[in-house]
């Protein structure tokens, strides 16, 4: 039996963080898994930037209410998910998620969550698992599924080469010429096709 897993940011809807700072204006939450490989750095570093600039979990939601799936996004998950089981796995957060979820028809979603406080301040985060996307190709495997993946940043290269077909799908050329090995889509037809002669659709 097939499953594809894909991330989400970036891939089926734009990056959170990078709405998030172009609203407020602060420039390093721009700042994403496309650009710092660790990250543990990158989230201990916008959690230092939202107590700086006093931006609550209120603050972010409301940004991500006026987000929608990238153009495509939603068609060609609806595509996929008719002819495959489709689970996306995502470095975002419980607290973030619901409003995208709800513009792509509520697919299973596997994230972590943040830990607020009484003031609705984000004080730290807890991941599901470790390296919990790889982890979650792995657990799929020992239950029988053969794993198509597809991702965009640092944090999907181990869930890519943990999958029996990996794909890129509109990474940034650094991360390119560090994996040259897996193979790169810019487009949902592209991806689409790359999917379906593997799993035989």
């Amino acid at each position: 039996m097939h499953i594809v897993c894909l991330d989400m940011e970036g891939v089926l809807v734009p990056e959170i963080w990078i709405n998030v700072s172009l609203k407020t204006g602060i420039e390093e939450l721009k700042l994403t898994t496309r650009d710092i490989s660790d990250y543990d750095v990158l989230m201990k570093k916008r959690i230092g930037l939202l107590e700086k600039h006093k931006l609550t979990i209120g603050d972010i939601q409301s940004v991500i209410r006026t987000m929608d799936p990238l153009p495509g996004g939603r068609e060609f998950l609806d595509e996929l998910r008719a002819k495959t089981q489709v689970l996306i796995l995502s470095d975002t957060f419980t607290q973030f998620a619901a409003p995208l979820m709800e513009k792509l028809a509520w697919p299973t979603l596997f994230c972590n969550t943040l830990m607020i406080d009484g003031l609705g301040r984000v004080t730290d985060y807890r991941l599901r698992i470790k390296d919990g996307k790889k982890k979650t190709v792995e657990a799929l495997h020992s239950i029988g599924f053969t794993v198509t993946a597809a991702g965009d940043s640092y944090n999907d290269v181990t869930m890519l080469k943990s999958a029996d077909k990996g794909i890129f799908f509109r990474p940034p050329a650094s991360i390119l010429k560090e994996f040259p090995d897996l193979p790169v889509t810019e487009t949902f037809a592209e991806l689409m096709a790359e999917i379906d002669a593997f799993i035989g659709a």
